[in-house]
């Protein structure tokens, strides 16, 4: 009896797991879908009216994922950082740039999945320690110009890896990159060099993983550096 109790019980706490999943990835679909458009995040409009934003927020603190259920796990955090970004700005309104306002990243906290922590930690600690996805780079959107786009959608764990996939190629076929083929030099955005380790893994070289994902390949002969980042708020 107490053996057919318990996988009662672990059948509604996973009924709850799912729906309350389910239900954050639908809101957070909503809201990015509303307040979202070209990469832009409509500040302003987030800022008059509050109330739907702070719910998503809410609901994310309740949520719990083991990073062995991997597609839930990584969906959930990346939407919840880029939700925590725009969150952040909120919190600053009006603001020109998130390294105005000191501990942005490292200090300012949040509730999320039953845990309190920062921007940096669910970047570092939760994402990139736990997967060697370099990919991450251009899904995890700082609330800068200089960031790949934000996509005006929810990340799903049934659509992750495309989705994740897309935004690289986007990004490494577009802004990220600046190609001169006259002087046989490339500049790359310089979050290749602040994570150069994550862009070098298993004894590829940068360019090696941009012409993963490139059309137009980068001959390997090319000098690479780097162009500044730039901070300015990706306001609307």
């Amino acid at each position: 009896m107490k053996k057919y109790l318990v996988i009662i019980i672990v059948l509604f706490a996973l009924k709850g797991f799912s729906q309350d999943m389910n239900l954050f990835f639908n809101k957070a679909d909503t809201f990015f879908k509303e307040h979202v458009s070209n990469g832009k995040v409509a500040y302003s409009k987030i800022n008059s009216n509050k109330e739907a934003f702070n719910d998503i927020l809410k609901l994310a603190e309740t949520i719990s994922v083991s990073k062995n259920d991997a597609k839930n796990y990584q969906a959930f955090w990346i939407n919840a950082y880029n939700l925590s970004v725009i969150k952040g700005i909120i919190d600053n309104y009006p603001t020109k740039s998130p390294l105005d306002h000191a501990g942005f990243f490292d200090k300012t906290t949040y509730n999320l999945g039953g845990k309190k922590i920062t921007l940096n930690d669910i970047e570092h600690k939760l994402l990139r320690a736990q997967f060697n996805d370099a990919r991450f780079h251009f899904v995890l959107v700082c609330g800068a110009l200089g960031c790949p786009p934000l996509i005006n959608k929810a990340y799903l764990p049934s659509t992750l890896d495309a989705q994740m996939d897309t935004q690289t190629k986007q990004a490494l076929n577009g802004s990220f990159l600046k190609v001169n083929t006259k002087k046989k030099r490339v500049q790359a955005s310089q979050i290749m060099e602040w994570y150069k380790k994550d862009f070098t893994m298993k004894g590829k070289t940068e360019i090696d993983f941009i012409n993963t994902y490139r059309t137009e390949k980068i001959p390997n002969n090319f000098k690479l550096s780097y162009f500044p980042y730039d901070w300015s708020v990706n306001k609307q």
